[in-house]
């Protein structure tokens, strides 16, 4: 096995489409495959209060899909309650998001990790810190990023948007794929039958999945997803 660490950094088209669900399942793909797979969120709000501290659920839904490697602070190292942007939820407790943390809580991960899978708060664009947007660390980090789609109306338009951002930012970021991701089981909506394949059309980088409502796993070979995954 390539022990190099390498990594994605998991981002969406906006919040609540199914980011840690992802990378969830991503995760337990890469563990049955023998990766030691590090998990990171840099920060989170809306977190749960349990005893004397804030737990994210979402550090903790990452923390279970892989094995609970290290501890869940490694997971997430800043936590904070209020359902705001992360820097306004740090306000909101007369504090600030400790920016040099958001960059080194990713070190211990790249020490004990063949593969890092880094998931977001919101969209590229959504500010993790007064200084920090989502894009800024996944620039910095230097991971290709991989973009969750709602499958509902507007997800077009929104992935575009997306994608955009990633070429624009900077010199720019490397984007491995799509997976669009089937965020409820009605059919009310008729854009689900024709998302993936107007995506598949209108988008450069690959459309790499799509999640069925409540799927227990990722039915495609790793490989499609990225090819820095080598064994």
């Amino acid at each position: 096995m390539n022990h190099t660490c390498k990594g994605l950094f998991v981002t969406a088209t906006d919040t609540g489409v199914g980011k840690t669900y992802v990378s969830s399942l991503l995760t337990k793909s890469l563990i049955q495959a023998g990766y030691r797979v590090g998990v990171y969120k840099p920060v989170a709000s809306g977190c749960v209060r349990q005893a004397n501290s804030l737990v994210s659920e979402d550090a903790l839904a990452l923390w279970n899909a892989a094995g609970q490697p290290g501890d869940l602070n490694n997971v997430c190292p800043q936590c904070f309650e209020a359902p705001l942007a992360p820097h306004l939820a740090a306000h909101e407790e007369g504090t600030a998001v400790d920016r040099q943390l958001l960059r080194e809580g990713l070190d211990f991960w790249r020490k004990n990790s063949d593969f890092i899978l880094v998931e977001g708060a919101g969209g590229l664009m959504s500010p993790l810190s007064d200084g920090d947007f989502n894009a800024d660390l996944a620039y910095e980090f230097g991971f290709p990023l991989l973009v969750v789609a709602p499958n509902q109306l507007g997800v077009i338009n929104q992935t575009l948007q997306t994608l955009i951002t990633a070429s624009t930012f900077k010199q720019g970021m490397e984007v491995a794929g799509i997976v669009l991701n089937d965020v409820r089981s009605d059919a009310d909506d008729l854009s689900t039958s024709s998302n993936r394949r107007e995506l598949e059309i209108h988008c450069v980088p690959p459309l790499v999945a799509h999640v069925p409502w409540k799927a227990a796993s990722l039915e495609f070979p790793l490989q499609h997803l990225f090819g820095c995954v080598e064994k």
